[in-house]
C-alpha cells in the first residue's frame, strides 16, 4: 500500500524524538533557561517547550525557533 509504514518503520522515530526533546532540556539547563524565560525568547507557550522537551511536539517550526534560542 502507498503510504503504509510498517511497525518497525514507526518505531524507529520514536527515539530520535525523544533525543531531540532531551537535547533541548539539556541545552536550556545547561544556558540555565527557566520554561519561561525559554518560551518568552522564542515566542512559543510553556506547554509548547514542554511538549518538544517530552518528545511529544515535533512540530519542525517550533522546534527551530527553540533550536535557533539556544544556539543549538
Amino acid at each position: 500500500m502507498k503510504g503504509f509504514q510498517s511497525s518497525a518503520e514507526t518505531s524507529d522515530v520514536a527515539p530520535i524524538v525523544v533525543n531531540i526533546g532531551s537535547a533541548v532540556k539539556s541545552a536550556r539547563e545547561a544556558a540555565r533557561y527557566s520554561l519561561e524565560d525559554l518560551a518568552v525568547t522564542c515566542g512559543l507557550t510553556v506547554g509548547e517547550i514542554v511538549q518538544i522537551e517530552q518528545g511529544e511536539d515535533t512540530d519542525p517550526a517550533r522546534v527551530k525557533r527553540v533550536s535557533i534560542a539556544l544556539k543549538i
